[in-house]
């Protein structure tokens, strides 16, 4: 038996003194797994469901138009008298065409000494206004960014938009940027105010989610068509409350056209001055009251009168009461029939003067 013994390799003997150690101290003291604490398989997904994917090609194709806009107020040190930069506010914009015009909302550049527009691969660029109207909440910026890196947003229209269609918002919401909310569209023909206190019409109302810093920024059909310049929300905080408001790209198109071509929006006019609303309801007056006709134009060929002075008494002017057949009670409502035509085109206005009505027929002018 020794014998057998000191036959046995030594390697053998370590072998099995490991083995033993395995089973002793290894195996009866190992840990139990408790199957809870074991990742569970991961289920396939499967495709994307059809709205999902149009959501995400959506994003992809149209957020290279959107722009991150940031307004720039100068400041002068109390002490140094050095000129410093801060920024004033943020907001949203997109690419309209390849020679590097930015459209926002106007009240997103407000009174900002300078403004910078981020693109979408994060290259900032100085801007320069172009142009802008206070009335429609929209104003038109040029960066000099090369045509190669511009990606202009496709233009719908809003005409043809019905109530509970699918809209898109893509905007920069509380410094966010790059963000995408979904809605419909909840109503339309609304009206809201604009940063100078006019009416805009014909708005359009959404659930999309749109927060400070959606302002300027696309409204998008489901086919990744602007639709509108989300510009405005109603909430009780500041925050989104599920009522959004959006100028209309038919109105965006014909105003951003205008001011491309001429620097500013030209409006058809009738060369007057007209009184201001507070003057009107001081007076009791419903209507539009001319305070001055311009010299040599279509109204004073027409015969239009202002406020004038006889013999030592102040007379009123014409008050406009009706436009192509259309009631006129304040500012707001002649502006928006106004707005229905074109300069040269020759409308009937229906005209209080001396407690008399009558009717004359006005060509209309260009004015700024």
């Amino acid at each position: 038996m020794r014998m057998f013994f000191r036959k046995i390799p030594p390697l053998l003997y370590f072998l099995a003194g490991l083995a033993l150690f395995w089973w002793f101290f290894v195996r009866t003291n190992a840990p139990v797994i408790n199957p809870a604490t074991v990742p569970r398989a991961i289920t396939a997904r499967g495709d994307l469901a059809a709205d999902e994917r149009n959501t995400i090609e959506l994003f992809q194709e149209t957020s290279p138009a959107v722009v991150y806009i940031t307004s720039i107020e100068l400041r002068r040190n109390l002490f140094s008298l050095n000129v410093y930069e801060i920024p004033k506010g943020t907001g949203s914009g997109f690419i309209w065409d390849n020679e590097g015009r930015i459209v926002t909302n106007y009240h997103v550049i407000e009174d900002a000494n300078q403004v910078q527009v981020t693109l979408a691969d994060n290259s900032t660029w100085k801007a320069v206004l172009v142009g802008a109207s206070a009335d429609n909440d929209i104003a038109v910026l040029k960066i000099s960014a090369p045509g190669k890196i511009l990606k202009p947003i496709p233009v719908g229209e809003s005409a043809s938009l019905l109530v509970g269609q699918k809209v898109f918002a893509i905007g920069n919401p509380f410094g966010l940027d790059q963000t995408i909310t979904a809605g419909i569209v909840s109503a339309l023909g609304r009206e809201i105010k604009s940063a100078n206190g006019m009416t805009i019409h014909g708005v359009i109302q959404t659930d999309a989610a749109i927060n400070p810093g959606n302002s300027g920024g696309p409204l998008l059909d489901s086919a990744g068509r602007l639709i509108g310049v989300n510009t405005a929300i109603y909430s009780p905080d500041g925050v989104n409350a599920g009522i959004g408001f959006a100028v209309p790209a038919d109105e965006v198109n014909r105003v951003v056209t205008e001011i491309i071509k001429h620097g500013r929006l030209i409006r058809p006019g009738l060369g007057v001055s007209v009184a201001n609303e507070r003057l009107m309801e001081r007076l009791g007056i419903e209507g539009v009251l001319i305070v001055q006709v311009e010299s040599g134009s279509s109204a004073e060929k027409a015969g239009i009168r202002g406020v004038r002075r006889i013999g030592g008494e102040v007379v009123l002017g014409d008050i406009i009461v009706g436009l192509n057949g259309k009631p006129i009670s304040n500012l707001d409502d002649l502006r928006q029939e106004m707005g229905r035509y074109r300069v040269g085109d020759e409308v009937t206005l229906k005209v209080i003067r001396d407690g008399q009505e009558f009717q004359v027929k006005v060509a209309l002018e260009a004015v700024g």
